[in-house]
């Protein structure tokens, strides 16, 4: 299968019905919208008495998406997050740097600090425990063993 036709025929509604491309609701006995923005940020809505003619509407018409190679971004991180050795994820993912598997396709996971805070112990007197965050609003992070 070519890959458009993947992406047009497979990938895209399936991204539709897991709900991470624009919204379909049942609306009506034979009744279906879909919801969807455009790349301008408009939401668009129109109605289909079928629920395949809405999927097929979101997933033209919706901007956005996960990406099917973003997937190859997502495992590589869960390895790495894992504890895989870098090494071995580069030869998963056939890259012939580990450098490229670090750079540009691992990502930091949103529970990073955690996983700091647990590598030293998470201790009330650790400093990683009270690391104001700009992603936590500036707020403190405090650690399981803080008061």
């Amino acid at each position: 299968m070519l890959r458009s036709n993947f992406r047009r025929q497979v990938w895209r509604p399936s991204l539709v019905r897991a709900g991470l491309l624009g919204q379909l609701a049942e609306s009506g006995p034979f009744k279906f919208r879909a919801t969807w923005p455009d790349r301008d940020g408009v939401e668009w809505s129109a109605e289909f008495t079928t629920e395949r003619e809405a999927v097929d509407c979101l997933a033209t018409k919706a901007a956005g998406g996960l990406r099917f190679h973003d997937l190859r971004h997502c495992y590589a991180t869960w390895l790495v997050s894992a504890g895989v050795p870098v090494n071995v994820v580069q030869a998963v993912m056939g890259h012939e740097q580990a450098s490229t598997t670090l750079n540009r396709y691992t990502h930091t996971p949103a529970d990073f600090h955690e996983s700091v805070r647990r590598a030293f112990g998470g201790s009330a007197d650790d400093p990683l425990t009270t690391v104001e965050d700009p992603q936590f609003g500036g707020k403190p992070i405090e650690g399981e063993n803080s008061p």
